[in-house]
């Protein structure tokens, strides 16, 4: 049936910014309200599904790192635990559009969320309970892009969904270069030997090595996330 799900098991990588206010600031309800709207239209056509937000609208570790007292690790683990604050506030957003959704996170802090534990993990999937990762991947020096990769590929996710300001990518930043160019379509190799702004080199390399496509789309864009998981032509496909 066309409205069936090609990917039953997906996870979406979201940036910290798509929780935030108009500059992408802080947590907004309303936002959060938005993207859970369009999380739960993936989740009502039955995939069961992972997301991974980011902390950028809390705490960008770079940014910061060696320009302040702070520490590349300490920075770093002061992200992760934005990432947390963002999970929480998604997972409430989640109940409030009628779904079932648990935050497990690397970091262990069980009085606020569960502790990331892999059978559980896929006990919740399996379920139809949407599973928020949070906490990074509990170390510094990882992104959340792989952080992403890494969850996706533990819990047997068919499709990486990372959901962008941007359709897709592109040969040149679309903002500064208004002629750059839209892939349609882009192999894992190609990603790599172009330092293509897809996701982290150690990210893509992991969805390689486990063969999950990753689609680039705009999370704004009306049901780009239900089509994706249906395997409908949206934004840029990286795969094999």
């Amino acid at each position: 049936m066309p409205g069936e799900p090609k990917y039953p098991r997906v996870l979406v990588k979201l940036s910290g910014e798509s929780l935030g206010g108009a500059d992408g600031a802080g947590i907004d309800p309303a936002a959060a309200a938005s993207v859970a709207a369009d999380l739960a239209g993936l989740a009502k056509m039955g995939v069961e599904l992972g997301v991974v937000v980011g902390g950028g609208n809390l705490m960008r570790a770079r940014a910061v790192a060696g320009q302040t007292t702070l520490g590349r690790v300490t920075a770093d683990v002061i992200g992760m635990l934005g990432t947390v604050m963002n999970a929480l506030a998604l997972r409430d957003a989640l109940a409030a559009a009628g779904l079932d959704a648990r935050v497990m996170s690397a970091i262990a802090m069980p009085s606020v969320c569960e502790t990331f534990d892999h059978a559980r993990a896929l006990r919740h999937l399996a379920g139809g309970r949407v599973v928020v990762f949070a906490g990074g991947t509990g170390s510094p020096f990882f992104t959340t892009d792989t952080t992403a990769a890494l969850r996706a590929a533990e819990t047997g996710c068919r499709l990486l969904i990372k959901a962008t300001k941007v359709d897709g990518v592109y040969d040149a930043d679309p903002v500064a270069t208004p002629s750059a160019r839209r892939f349609d379509r882009l192999t894992y190799d190609e990603v790599v030997a172009r330092r293509l702004g897809v996701m982290d080199l150690t990210a893509v390399t992991l969805c390689a090595d486990n063969d999950i496509p990753i689609v680039v789309c705009r999370l704004a864009t009306a049901g780009s996330l239900a089509r994706a998981a249906r395997g409908e032509a949206v934004g840029t496909l990286v795969g094999r």
